[in-house]
């Protein structure tokens, strides 16, 4: 405003005294962490066109529009990780805009490092040393193959298929048809007994390189690496690991690594409060087993969702097996991108098909799920003639009122768009006009939020309030500097279990 009018005229001041709107955060921005096949970027050469690497991605969060914009930066299918196929699977059920953070690219391993998939097949007699298949090349993709023995009629002969390769007439006895002088393109053979191998299926596993562990996962928020240097990107909503499974064993020191980081997940999103954390369960459990493991991690939190069982894609690697089995959260994410596009974040992320899942690890049964429904352990179910869908929107929380994952994301959504949109607030004089002027830009906004169907109620005063006034600002508050103001909400919450009651009608004529 001028201090002075000193000539005489019309002025025409501007004055701030309309609302400031409250736009809704996002509620779908995935970050994935894992390994992927390179982390590089890159430019094209304009005499070859051969894209060449100018700087590393490597422990960068990177944001990715598109499939192909993932693998221009950090390369294709790989049977080294799952990240590939979590991000694919998350893009392919209606995923958008997400980031990708590479903990390690297998392409910048020492090859040295790598271990050979192997199996030790027993004899059939019981002596003897049997027969030790060895990938020759060493790396995670041997751990693909998988040996079959099937003894010939008169049991001296026998065949031998690893992947498409057949022989047959093979012999543990110097001649024609022993095995040691038997090539396979993708296995070598050593340590023969005297007698024919054990008829059956035998998988090779121990291939691979050195896993990353809990703490390349949890990472440094100093450096921003791993999860921790999410912590630095205000909008993301939904983090996930899937890779942290690559290469379970089973064993205690296994599970001790997927727990310690899983709990940094949760705490994580505990802490920055705008996150929510999708986890996985270990491969090849039965339902009893993925209660166990429920028990055994004693989550209980209302900022993650844990998801069973794991699901059959389809094999895009150079792997010679054509499906895989893999965790279920990347394309859980991209469920939850679809439910948010099409109805809105309020709407539970269940009875939707998971698109590019072919089959189950385990078909589950509805007494199955059951049991593992009540703890928090959300089950992906196939039903027929209806394809492969997520069959529960629980979190992990023990809380009745925190029970439903869409329940946690509305109020997540809504407390992330009130911290940007009052920071205006900040600073002004602490007095019943302002109070008067953040009712109204919050009612504004919940009013939208209302509208949009995600809180329960036939009018606004049913579905949410809002209170700023003397009661909650009391002259000791405000010397403080504090301002406080109370929301309330009614939010909408699914229809989990649905009742139909049958009973026999005699008619509208029938005597009482």
């Amino acid at each position: 405003m001028p201090v002075s009018y000193a000539t005489p005229g019309v002025y025409v001041e501007e004055v701030d005294k309309g609302s400031k709107p409250i736009e809704a955060a996002g509620a779908s921005m995935a970050a994935f962490v894992g390994i992927t096949a390179e982390a590089s970027f890159k430019t094209v050469d304009p005499e070859t066109g051969e894209r060449i690497p100018v700087e590393s991605a490597l422990n960068r969060a990177t944001l990715v529009t598109n499939w192909t914009q993932y693998q221009n930066i950090f390369g294709g299918f790989t049977s080294g990780a799952f990240m590939p196929d979590a991000v694919y699977g998350y893009f392919s059920n209606g995923g958008g805009p997400c980031y990708v953070t590479s903990i390690m690219a297998l392409n910048e391993l020492d090859p040295s490092k790598a271990t050979a998939a192997s199996v030790a097949i027993p004899s059939a007699s019981g002596k003897g040393k049997g027969i030790t298949v060895t990938a020759k090349q060493a790396g995670v993709g041997g751990n693909d193959y998988t040996v079959t023995i099937k003894a010939d009629e008169k049991g001296d002969t026998f065949t031998m298929t690893v992947g498409t390769e057949t022989k047959s007439g093979l012999t543990m006895k110097k001649g024609d048809g022993f095995v040691g002088d038997v090539e396979f393109e993708t296995v070598t053979l050593s340590d023969y007994s005297t007698t024919v191998p054990a008829d059956g299926s035998y998988q090779l596993s121990g291939g691979g390189t050195p896993l990353p562990s809990a703490a390349d996962f949890i990472g440094d928020v100093v450096q921003r690496t791993g999860l921790s240097g999410l912590e630095a990107l205000d909008d993301v909503r939904l983090v996930l690991a899937p890779d942290l499974m690559m290469g379970y064993d089973g064993s205690s020191d296994f599970k001790d690594k997927i727990k310690a980081v899983q709990t940094a997940m949760i705490a994580d999103c505990e802490r920055l409060r705008y996150r929510f954390a999708i986890l996985d369960t270990p491969p090849g459990l039965n339902a009893q087993q993925a209660k166990e493991w429920r028990m055994w991690v004693n989550f209980d939190s209302s900022y993650a969702a844990m998801y069973y069982p794991w699901i059959s894609v389809a094999d895009l690697s150079d792997s010679p097996q054509t499906t895989k089995m893999m965790p279920p959260s990347g394309h859980m994410v991209g469920v939850y991108n679809r439910v948010d596009g099409e109805v809105g974040f309020h709407k539970a992320p269940a009875n939707e098909v998971v698109a590019g899942a072919l089959d189950l690890e385990l078909n589950l049964t509805k007494g199955e799920q059951s049991v593992l429904n009540p703890i928090g352990v959300n089950c992906i179910r196939s039903f027929p003639g209806r394809g492969i869908r997520v069959w529960g929107a629980r979190t992990l929380s023990s809380d009745g009122s925190w029970r439903y994952i869409n329940v946690r994301r509305l109020f997540i959504v809504v407390g992330a768009s009130l911290d940007v949109g009052l920071q205006w607030v900040v600073f002004e004089p602490n007095d019943r006009t302002l109070w008067a002027k953040v009712r109204r830009d919050i009612n504004a906004f919940l009013s939208t939020v209302w509208l949009s169907g995600a809180l329960f109620g036939s009018s606004k005063g049913e579905a949410f309030y809002v209170k700023c006034d003397d009661e909650l600002n009391p002259p000791e508050i405000r010397d403080l500097g504090q301002l406080i103001v109370e929301v309330g909400m009614a939010p909408v919450k699914p229809a989990e279990f649905v009742i139909v009651r049958l009973s026999q009608w005699a008619g509208p004529n029938a005597e009482a």
